[in-house]
């Protein structure tokens, strides 16, 4: 996958989980990290506060890391 698809992806899902972009590109979780790094060192997306979660511990971690496309 190339950051395009990525980019793509994010401007019309402006907010989505790790999870689900890991669940669309058929990836691992960590190979979008490093992507989504290069995307935020570029100003193009952010990574927001996690969703809080009541502790159940039945969320997965990629559920609650959340990214958002940055208009410019």
């Amino acid at each position: 996958m190339i950051l395009q698809q990525l980019q793509t992806y994010l401007r019309t899902h402006p907010s989505t989980s790790l999870e689900e972009l890991a669940q669309h590109f058929q990836m691992d979780a960590d190979a979008l990290r490093g992507m989504l790094g290069s995307l935020m060192r570029k100003g193009r997306v952010r990574r927001l506060a996690g969703k809080q979660c009541g502790r159940c511990h039945s969320c997965t971690p990629a559920s609650l890391e959340l990214y958002e496309w940055i208009n410019s």
